[in-house]
C-alpha cells in the first residue's frame, strides 16, 4: 500500500474510501497528522470534491476527525477508544467461533490449519509481520466461516479501527507466547468443533488482546519524546 497507486473511476468512492482508510489502519497517515489532501489527490489522481467526499465516511468511522476550515486530521488512538470498541468486537469474534464450527466444511478448516503453522513459523522465527499477516488469516477466515454477512461487516469495520493500534504498540514477548498458546486452544477447539468452548476461547483472546494493547499504550505514552 502507498500514494502511488492510481485508482480505477468506476468505483472511486468505495475504493477512495478504503485507500485512505488503509493509510491510516497501516500507520502511514499517523495519529495527530494532518491529512494532506493536496498530496492525496495528486498522488490517487482525484480531485478534492470526492476525496473530501470519502474523507466524511472516514470521519464517521471514526478515523479522522474534520475540522471547520482546516481540513482533517487522523484521529489517535485512546485508551477509551479500544476499551469501548474490543469487547463488541470480542462479542463477535465469539459468536463467528460459535457459527463457524457449525458451518465450516473440513477444507476451510484445513486451510486455517495451514495459516496456523505459517503463523507458529514465523512464532519461533520472530517475524512479526508475517506472524500478523497469518494471525489476520486466520481470524478473517472464521468470520467468512461463520456464514453471517452481517456479523462480518460489522466485525470488518470495527477490526481496522483498532487494528491501528498494533502499529503504535510493540507486542511483548509475554503476550506474544500467551497468544500462541490461546491459538493453539482454539486450533483444538475448532477442530473438534466444539462450538461453545471455541467461541468463549475467542472472546477471551480478543480481551487478552485489550489487556496488552492498553498496558502497551500506556508504556508508550510514559516515553520521553
Amino acid at each position: 500500500m502507498n500514494l502511488t497507486d492510481s485508482i480505477i473511476r468506476p468505483t472511486l468512492h468505495e475504493e477512495l474510501v478504503e485507500r485512505l482508510r488503509n493509510l491510516v489502519v497501516e500507520d502511514v497517515l499517523k495519529p495527530g497528522e494532518k491529512v494532506p489532501e493536496k498530496q492525496l489527490c495528486d498522488s490517487l489522481g482525484v480531485s478534492r470534491t470526492p476525496l473530501r467526499e470519502a474523507l466524511k465516511v472516514l470521519a464517521s468511522e471514526g478515523f479522522v476527525v474534520l475540522q471547520a476550515n482546516r481540513g482533517a486530521r487522523v484521529a489517535s488512538v485512546t485508551r477509551e477508544e479500544l476499551e469501548n470498541t474490543f469487547p463488541v468486537l470480542a462479542t463477535l469474534e465469539q459468536l463467528a467461533g460459535e457459527l463457524a464450527c457449525q458451518h465450516m466444511d473440513s477444507a476451510e478448516i484445513e486451510l486455517i490449519e495451514r495459516r496456523h503453522a505459517d503463523m507458529l513459523k514465523a512464532y519461533k522465527s520472530h517475524d512479526r509481520q508475517a506472524y500478523f499477516k497469518a494471525n489476520q488469516d486466520i481470524h478473517q477466515a472464521l468470520i467468512r466461516g461463520a456464514r453471517n454477512d452481517i456479523l462480518a461487516s460489522h466485525h470488518k469495520l470495527l477490526a481496522a479501527r483498532v487494528r491501528r493500534a498494533r502499529f503504535m504498540a510493540n507486542l511483548s514477548d509475554e503476550r506474544w507466547a500467551q497468544a500462541i498458546y490461546e491459538h493453539k486452544a482454539m486450533m483444538e477447539l475448532l477442530r473438534a468443533r466444539n462450538a461453545d468452548g471455541l467461541g468463549k476461547s475467542m472472546k477471551l483472546h480478543m480481551m487478552n488482546k485489550l489487556s496488552a494493547l492498553v498496558k502497551a499504550l500506556e508504556v508508550e505514552d510514559e516515553t520521553p519524546r
